[in-house]
């Protein structure tokens, strides 16, 4: 009988390991950060009516920046391939601000630009005519093989053009700019500001498939 007592002794208490469990659980929930991936912050257009035809926007040929990106990553930019992004930003800057046949509105942007700007101006009438709506978009057309780090990495220098053409207009590095957020109201005037009748026009195209051209 002795014995039978000595071993029940030893026998260990697991009536409360559940409860010991769910305190564990609820303490690692509430102490631990979960990542949210947030992905790329566009703005998707309405879905379009299938019965309803896509409104034809005419655009002359030299108001378009074309960006092509194939299977192999390789970038075919207004028809001359390009081994890297490095000069991108720059090209694009200069397309949009080329001024090449500007309206009296667009004349008026141009005058209240500041010399930094104005010097990027060629006034080629070969490019684009000016930087307001439909005067200079930037079309960027991938294939279904494309690396989404290559698709991302040129959108990125598209975005950068433009986000350094608005801080250069409000006296602001393109960092500094892209860090407002618009929550007061001096915030929200540079923004505004900087992008006043310069909207980013970007034109992403559906991709071709596998090997097309």
């Amino acid at each position: 009988m002795a014995s039978k007592r000595g071993r029940m002794s030893q026998e260990v208490n697991a009536g409360s390991m559940a409860d010991i469990a769910f305190l564990l659980l609820i303490f690692w929930l509430v102490t631990t950060t979960i990542a949210s991936d947030k992905g790329i912050l566009n703005i998707l257009p309405p879905k379009q009516d299938p019965n309803v035809p896509p409104p034809e926007v005419p655009l002359n040929e030299r108001n378009i920046f074309n960006i092509l990106v194939n299977a192999n990553d390789q970038l075919l930019v207004e028809g001359e391939y390009l081994d890297n992004t490095n000069q991108l930003s720059n090209d694009i800057k200069a397309f949009i601000l080329n001024f090449g046949a500007p309206t009296p509105e667009a004349m008026e942007l141009f005058n209240s630009l500041p010399a930094s700007l104005k010097a990027l101006s060629n006034r080629d009438s070969k490019s684009s005519d000016h930087p307001m709506q439909g005067g200079a978009v930037v079309s960027i057309k991938t294939n279904r093989g494309t690396s989404y780090e290559t698709y991302l990495e040129v959108l990125d220098n598209v975005k950068r053009a433009y986000y350094e053409i608005y801080a250069e207009r409000v006296g602001l590095t393109s960092e500094e700019y892209r860090a407002l957020s618009g929550k007061t109201a001096a915030e929200k005037e540079l923004l505004d500001r900087g992008k006043e009748n310069l909207p980013m026009s970007i034109s992403i195209a559906e991709p071709d498939k596998l090997g097309g051209n």
